[in-house]
């Protein structure tokens, strides 16, 4: 990789790279020959694995592009490393599906950035499910793009959401979805209020796509098959109380969660805004014209699967508020809640 940043960005690339995942992701670029990596040995250090690895790459003149491919497809096999925001595109009154073509959305895509961007590269990767995963490294008027700090887009064709890592370049948010929209053939776009690392699970709650497996975190048992520990000399009467009850309640949990593994999100927001009520006359609250505000965050590695399990372990009753369960049909974790 003789040419700036493109060397620098794949020893980069090859340095962030488990020795685990090493070859397997090599063979996924498919830019070094099965022959050349037979020449690697692939026990040795990694700073002199890499200086090797390096070293072939500038024996096939490795561009940036290539690079680019090589560290999108290191983001694809690390995706959980980068927090996903979920943008949803439609059409205009009237307007019919048109037929679409990859290859025209990428060139239409990368003009628009270029035409309103000269310092700005932009590199694509096709996927399963008919994605394709684009590489934008911006830059301004006046610097080179930023090849270190790059942002990501997943789209899928023929439908109205695209998928972006989160971005520090804020003010490139209009030009980005100015692009996604015109290349998708669509009239208009929004951010959705919904965010998570686990870029499959969106893709899951926008796509309706529950019934799938999910990666779970490190329980060993779900709660909500835990023991409830009832004790045997326990009145009759009381224990058949108690089975009724948590038969109840599983009957409940499944009509609510379905008998699917959820989703994965890490949190929901709630935002409340109020104006202070009371039936006394007077008083500091009541005469304040701005609403009372205050922020509620849940929290937890697998936030769906959680509030599942809360009735089920006897933490909260059922079924659980609405505004926890709804959180899948919305498509929503950012909530704000208004006066009506």
């Amino acid at each position: 990789m003789r040419r700036e940043p493109a060397g620098d960005v794949g020893r980069r690339t090859i340095l962030k790279i488990p020795m685990t995942e090493m070859m397997t992701i090599l063979k996924t670029w498919n830019f070094l020959s099965e022959n050349q990596l037979q020449t690697v040995n692939f026990r040795q250090r990694k700073e002199s694995l890499v200086q090797d690895l390096v070293l072939l790459c500038e024996e096939n003149r490795a561009s940036l592009n290539d690079a680019a491919l090589l560290d999108i497809i290191y983001t694809q096999f690390h995706r959980h490393q980068k927090v996903w925001d979920v943008f949803q595109m439609s059409k205009g009154p009237g307007e019919d599906i048109d037929l679409f073509d990859m290859e025209q959305f990428k060139s239409s895509f990368k003009k628009i950035l270029k035409r309103a961007l000269k310092n700005v590269t932009v590199s694509f990767r096709d996927a399963e499910e008919n994605a394709v995963w684009i590489r934008i490294a911006w830059g301004t008027q006046y610097r080179k793009p930023n090849q270190y700090k790059p942002a990501y887009v997943v789209y899928y064709s023929q439908t109205p959401y695209a998928f972006t890592s989160s971005s520090q370049l804020k003010s490139n948010l209009p030009l980005l979805g100015q692009a996604l929209t015109i290349a998708s053939k669509h009239h208009q776009i929004v951010k959705m209020d919904l965010r998570s690392r686990y870029l499959d699970s969106l893709k899951a709650i926008v796509f309706k796509q529950y019934n799938q497996t999910f990666e779970t975190h490190n329980s060993t048992t779900p709660l909500q098959e835990r023991s409830l520990g009832l004790d045997i000399n326990m009145d009759s009467r009381i224990i058949h109380e108690n089975k009724t009850e948590k038969e109840r309640v599983q009957r409940v949990t499944q009509e609510i969660f379905g008998d699917y593994p959820q989703p994965r999100l890490e949190f929901a927001q709630y935002k409340l805004e109020t104006k202070f009520k009371s039936d006394l006359n007077g008083g500091i609250l009541t005469e304040r014209e701005e609403p009372l505000r205050c922020l509620v965050k849940f929290s937890s590695p697998h936030l769906l699967e959680a509030l599942k399990s809360l009735a089920p372990a006897g933490i909260a009753d059922a079924p659980l508020s609405p505004l926890l369960t709804c959180i899948p049909n919305k498509g929503m974790n950012y909530f704000k809640i208004r006066d009506k």
